[in-house]
């Protein structure tokens, strides 16, 4: 069952992309977002780009699964692909091969997972370090950029903000700004390292927040935010309510 799962994964990102499309991270309840694109490609220079935004996207997955060394990695990976996209016969027995298939893929996510928990270490070693960082007591770090003014909330108090949510290396995974929109939510309601956090900033307040997984997400994955993320998040209080 596990060989079962594990070849799955490995050979359905399109499905994995339609999850991440179903599974926003929703650090605040959900919200009526709209895509702004939504009409389909018309013409076939938009479905050619369309269609090659798609492979960009497939090897995008790809990659964060699997460790490709070298230009004829992506060579052999990519005919095969396009073997089977255009229905012709294997050149390879494609059973014989599976148990290799299944070891690479274990062995590189294990791999890969481990150089992503050390950048993650290294990024919040080195942001504790910065000036004017606090470290709060479930491990969530603030850095005030602006102090605001007025009271605090409280941990369960409702409030009001603008905010951007990014991964350590910038990939943004969501973003009252680029809706257009001010964000309302309870502190009860949002992830532990938001109500720790929001409780040291006074209306008006901008700052930066940096959660361990364990105050996150923990191990679930959740649209781009892999298990065991660490999230990075720039905020403004607006208000509170």
């Amino acid at each position: 069952m596990k060989k079962l799962i594990a070849l799955t994964i490995l050979f359905a990102p399109a499905a994995l992309m339609a999850q991440d499309a179903a599974q926003q991270p929703q650090v605040l309840p959900p919200s009526d977002q709209q895509s702004p694109a939504t009409a389909a490609p018309q013409d076939p220079a938009e479905r050619n780009k369309m269609l090659y935004s798609l492979g960009f996207l497939l090897g995008d997955n790809l990659k964060k699964q699997l460790i490709l060394d070298n230009e004829d990695d992506y060579k052999a990976l990519s005919q095969g692909m396009r073997d089977s996209l255009l229905n012709k016969a294997s050149q390879t027995e494609l059973e014989a091969y599976k148990p290799q298939i299944i070891e690479k893929y274990q062995k590189d996510a294990e791999i890969i997972n481990q150089k992503r928990q050390a950048a993650q270490q290294e990024y919040m070693d080195n942001f504790k370090k910065e000036k004017g960082v606090k470290t709060l007591d479930n491990g969530a770090m603030i850095k005030l950029s602006r102090k605001g003014k007025g009271k605090a909330p409280k941990a369960d108090s409702t409030v009001k903000v603008n905010y951007e949510g990014t991964l350590i290396d910038g990939t943004k995974f969501d973003s009252s700004y680029d809706r257009g929109e001010a964000a309302t939510f309870k502190l009860t309601d949002v992830v532990p390292c938001w109500t720790k956090a929001i409780q040291y900033m006074k209306p008006g307040a901008k700052a930066k927040i940096v959660c361990p997984a364990d105050t996150a997400y923990g191990n679930r994955p959740l649209g781009p935010i892999a298990p065991n993320s660490t999230l990075v998040f720039n905020v403004e209080l607006l208000e509170v309510l």
